[in-house]
């Protein structure tokens, strides 16, 4: 089993964005060195408490601290934005860091509608309109356009030795089946969606054009020495999500002592349970047997993991212990 990392670049409550983004270059740092396959960072707009609207800017500094870890974006939100400045700003990275980078693409909007208008103009005809996009961002990266097309006399410059690896992320039956059409290795978002994800995944298998399909799914996971340490680390996270719930996360995620003290509703319970289905929590053995079930419901060999909590050091210490799982 491989394992990969998903950087949301989160703020922690008391801490500032600029603390946040150093935290996840130090991160980057830490898990090149214990061997992790991928560093990818997300791309969010104006959402509680994430720090990263622009990964491509902090896989630049990332990609100049590490080593051997892939750098990529989980992912580009394509409809926000031109192939072609898509296609320019992955080639700057693939030449810098030859044969390390990868350009996740995803559709969903990142933010809220007003931030999707201000990004993009008419967000939604432009979703409509992905399939035509990824193919244009594709050929843009392959140099491969018909010679009767308008932009085949046009380089993405500067031209990469090694082209960025395209990747399709998503969390449903409709990114699976673009992912399958196109012949593109595939992220389900696991820790996001409530759909059916082995399904998902096996579907993109069966019905994938080329013959080196490959697979990724995305979980949450948060370990710790101990399955109470790991429970009391985990309660920072929950309660964030009963915040942003309520549309009062903002100030980001909060301490483990703030969560302690508050009293849940039974709507507020309903909403921790409901996450604590979507992660995996415990110490080392336990977390290895989750992602074992989890590999075998899924069949794929590699997984990437996002780690949210209100301590940087907890966060960090949760990626060394599940490097010395696998």
């Amino acid at each position: 089993m491989k394992l990969s990392i998903l950087d949301q670049a989160p703020i922690a409550k008391g801490y500032t964005a600029k603390e946040a983004l150093e935290a996840s270059v130090e991160l980057a740092m830490l898990t090149d060195r214990l061997g992790y396959k991928r560093y990818w960072v997300a791309e969010h707009h104006e959402l509680d408490g994430l720090a990263s609207p622009a990964p491509d800017i902090l896989l630049g500094i990332i990609g100049s601290r590490t080593e051997t870890i892939r750098i990529g974006s989980g992912a580009v939100l394509l409809p926000n934005y031109k192939p072609y400045n898509v296609a320019e700003r992955y080639h700057v990275l693939a030449t810098l860091f030859p044969g390390r980078v990868d350009l996740g693409i995803g559709r969903a909007p990142g933010g809220t509608a007003e931030v999707s208008i201000a990004l993009a103009g008419n967000f939604l005809e432009k979703v409509k309109n992905m399939s035509k996009l990824l193919d244009e961002l594709l050929h843009f990266i392959h140099r491969d356009f018909p010679e009767d097309n308008m932009f085949a006399k046009i380089v993405a410059t500067p031209l990469p030795e090694v082209a960025p690896v395209p990747w399709l992320l998503g969390t449903s039956e409709k990114s699976a089946q673009l992912a399958a059409e196109k012949g593109l290795p595939y992220v389900f978002g696991h820790f996001m969606s409530d759909a059916d994800g082995p399904a998902i995944v096996k579907s993109y298998f069966d019905h994938c054009v080329t013959d080196k399909a490959k697979a990724i799914v995305t979980v949450n996971v948060i370990c710790a020495e101990t399955i109470e340490e790991a429970e009391k680390i985990a309660q920072s996270n929950l309660h964030w999500k009963v915040l942003q719930a309520k549309g009062e996360g903002k100030k980001g995620v909060p301490s483990i002592a703030e969560a302690e003290q508050f009293q849940y509703t039974n709507e507020e319970m309903k909403i921790i349970e409901k996450e604590k289905q979507n992660q995996i929590i415990g110490d080392p053995e336990h977390v290895k047997r989750e992602l074992e079930k989890l590999q075998k419901r899924y069949n794929v060999d590699e997984f990437m993991i996002v780690t949210i909590t209100h301590s940087y050091e907890a966060r960090k210490r949760s990626y060394e212990l599940l490097a010395e799982l696998f």
